[in-house]
């Protein structure tokens, strides 16, 4: 019985004490909320725009599978001289230029260079690749914004 006594405040103690301690590490200082300042931007939201369409890079009207749906990300990475297969998109693609430069070749609609920082709707009917010419890899963040069971990347014979 001396057991289960000298157990029990122990145990309660763990008790109440547990979320206290899981809110935050011993030696972190706590959190507070900044003080109201001006905001980051005139909507009152800190965001940079990166682009705001209703088309792609070839004037396509941007155009959503049916069904329920469902959004993909990747990060693609292209070597120098390497390039991607002939491809189409079922879905709309935003894409971003993490790093490098990224030339498309959209066949008679020519082709585009894409370098850091730069922000687009991929064309999706007409068929392209995309490849690297420079001489550092390049990386962009894809976004397809689909649905489940909808084919992101088309190949294109």
């Amino acid at each position: 019985m001396l057991r289960i006594t000298r157990t029990l405040p122990c145990a309660l103690l763990l008790a109440f004490a547990s979320p206290a301690l899981a809110q935050r590490a011993p030696d972190a200082p706590a959190a507070k909320a900044p003080e109201a300042q001006a905001p980051a931007n005139a909507a009152g939201y800190p965001a940079v725009p990166l682009l705001s369409t209703s088309t792609t890079v070839l004037g396509e009207k941007l155009r959503y599978p049916a069904g329920e749906p469902h959004v993909n990300a990747s990060i693609i990475t292209l070597a120098p001289g390497q390039r991607t297969i002939p491809h189409k998109h079922g879905v709309p693609l935003f894409a971003y230029i993490l790093e490098g430069e990224l030339s498309v070749d959209y066949g008679a609609h020519g082709i585009r260079t894409y370098r850091k920082g730069d922000s687009l709707m991929e064309a999706m009917d007409v068929p392209h690749y995309g490849f690297n010419a420079g001489t550092e890899p390049v990386r962009l963040l894809g976004v397809y914004i689909g649905a489940k069971g909808a084919a992101d990347v088309e190949p294109v014979k």
